[in-house]
């Protein structure tokens, strides 16, 4: 343990939270984890906690990776309700939308809680590599009593606001542009393979054109033309971001014509073939010609 650290609880152990909670523990912090599901993937140099309220009793900062806001919200309100917690400040690195945040930073200002809204991007590989990026959002006071637990999660932290909510916002805009990018180039190689062009030389011109995207430059190569469909993110949760994008789009009364397209296909994937990985859209879209 790094002298003068704070002791940092962990709540969430999926494919991200394990890789996140595993970086703080070879950072030299002391973490308590808790995952319903057991402590089989507890990072090894972690302790595990019988249950949130002695996480709560143990951690000076708490680290979420939870799979909903409703989720989120439930394991805050157990954390503020907690008799003789030790924490003092939550980060969230779920993706839970704008409206949820808000709501969970009321809650645990009124428990005396900082909150610092700290979505992720990158997948599963970036955050083993540390090239996860961070969008974090919250108070000065509040950032700067968790800047080195958050220092510990990645190498790439970008603080995009002042308030919580805003890291949320940006990180529904980007899932949103890599679900759709993801889908559009599914079609785009759909028609060209149907055609009779080589998958493979479609991407290698692909990512010297202007049809370029994270789609082409990383999912095909990597889990499309492959056939590994690996990429530790299940497609019931890109179904989960974009209908929240749209529903924050909405609430703001701004466009959303090609979100009502790209929700609608990822809803069919998520419905037709749940909790496969989120790259298995291009056969799903192959085939539904």
């Amino acid at each position: 343990m790094t002298v003068g650290a704070p002791v940092v609880g962990f709540v969430g152990l999926g494919n991200m939270g394990a890789a996140l909670a595993n970086n703080l523990v070879v950072a030299g912090f002391d973490v308590v984890a808790f995952d319903v599901a057991g402590p089989d993937r507890a990072p090894e140099g972690s302790t595990f906690a019988a249950d949130i309220a002695g996480l709560a009793r143990a951690a000076d900062v708490v680290v979420f990776s939870l799979p909903n806001g409703i989720v989120s919200e439930s394991v805050a309100t157990e954390i503020a309700g907690t008799a003789e917690r030790r924490v003092a400040h939550l980060i969230d690195t779920s993706t839970i939308g704008v409206t949820a945040a808000k709501k969970i930073t009321g809650l645990l200002a009124d428990a005396g809680i900082g909150y610092v809204d700290a979505p992720v991007s990158g997948g599963v590989a970036g955050a083993k590599a540390r090239r996860l990026a961070v969008m974090y959002a919250g108070t000065d006071d509040t950032v700067e009593a968790v800047l080195p637990v958050l220092r510990g999660l990645s190498d790439k932290l970008r603080r995009v606001g002042g308030q919580p909510g805003l890291g949320q916002a940006l990180k529904l805009a980007n899932n949103f542009l890599s679900a759709t990018a993801l889908a559009a180039t599914s079609e785009a190689v759909a028609f060209g393979v149907a055609a009779g062009l080589d998958m493979a030389t479609m991407i290698e011109v692909l990512n010297t054109s202007s049809g370029r995207s994270a789609a082409t430059d990383d999912k095909f190569p990597n889990d499309v033309l492959t056939g590994r469909y690996g990429s530790g993110f299940a497609n019931t949760l890109m179904a989960k971001d974009v209908r929240l994008y749209l529903a924050e789009v909405r609430d703001a009364a701004t466009p959303h014509t090609v979100g009502d397209v790209t929700v609608d296909i990822w809803q069919r994937f998520a419905d037709a073939e749940p909790n496969v990985d989120f790259t298995r859209i291009y056969p799903f879209v192959e085939g539904s010609a």
